[in-house]
């Protein structure tokens, strides 16, 4: 990426090599890719230094829009603070100037993101279950019972789906909630055991 600078301020961005005219010159694409740094500093063209400081991830937060600053010769693009998803629903409150029409006060503004993971769990708890589904269909049309082993295995399934979601529930903001999902060395450096503290579905056998 490249900007433009005129005057000390940056007025055009190129996030690839294109033809471009700077004062009354025109200039081919290559140009980018065949001067040196100098030489297109010359005219004007800095390659841009991303500064990611306040950038956070998408999964968790609203980022800003990048920004572009001249300074000391060179150009930096940064983002400003990113603000957190909301856990729970946003809700319109009576008298919000923003209200779509249609809207009512008590209606979703903006979806939690809380709501979504749990969704998330309780899928793939059904989706670890199916492969035994049909013998509880069996058992309940009055087949053979359900062995043991699998009861037990699915019972443990449920609960441990139902543990991920208190956690969940429990968590106190979007950090706290990422936290569950990141994987820690619990072992050590030469046998390395990954865990995060949301936990794992019991794996049937084991």
């Amino acid at each position: 990426m490249w900007a433009l600078v005129e005057s000390g301020s940056v007025t055009q961005i190129y996030t690839r090599p294109k033809a471009i005219t700077v004062g009354e010159v025109n200039y081919p694409a290559n140009i980018f890719m065949l001067w040196s740094a100098s030489e297109l500093e010359a005219i004007g063209i800095y390659e841009v230094v991303i500064d990611n400081t306040n950038l956070k991830s998408n999964e968790y937060y609203i980022n800003t829009n990048q920004s572009f600053d001249f300074a000391d010769g060179v150009v930096t693009a940064s983002y400003g603070t990113a603000t957190a998803k909301p856990m729970d629903d946003v809700l319109w409150q009576e008298g919000d100037e923003d209200m779509p029409e249609g809207t009512s006060a008590g209606d979703v503004k903006q979806v939690g993101i809380r709501q979504g993971y749990k969704d998330n769990i309780n899928a793939q708890a059904g989706g670890t279950l199916q492969s035994t589904d049909w013998m509880v269909v069996r058992a309940a049309e009055g087949g053979t019972a359900v062995p043991s082993d699998i009861a037990t295995w699915r019972a443990a399934v449920r609960t441990k789906s139902n543990d991920m979601c208190t956690a969940i529930d429990n968590a106190a903001d979007v950090d706290a909630l990422a936290t569950l999902y990141e994987y820690v060395n619990t072992g050590t450096e030469e046998s390395p055991v990954m865990e995060r503290p949301l936990g794992e579905f019991p794996i049937l056998g084991e």
